[in-house]
């Protein structure tokens, strides 16, 4: 469920999700996940459905690719 927002408050969160997601990390991240893909792929891998899991280094399920797996992120915090 989308969170309700104001107009003026949706447009802060848009500019500050855009900011992160074009973040030096979160790009390097993008474009490991793009190679990685792409060479499962033509490796005959089936990964539909699944996501590529920066911290364990294999293909996950979307589900399952969810930050701090079940852990939390205090305790499973990446962003160093």
């Amino acid at each position: 469920m989308a969170q309700k927002l104001s107009a003026t408050a949706k447009r802060a969160k848009a500019s500050r999700d855009l900011a992160e997601a074009n973040s030096p990390r979160r790009r390097r991240m993008r474009a490991e996940n793009q190679r990685k893909r792409r060479a499962a792929i033509k490796a005959g891998k089936n990964i539909e459905g699944m996501d590529y899991d920066h911290n364990l280094n294999k293909f996950v399920s979307v589900k399952k690719n969810r930050s701090g797996h079940g852990k939390g992120t205090k305790n499973y915090n990446t962003k160093g």
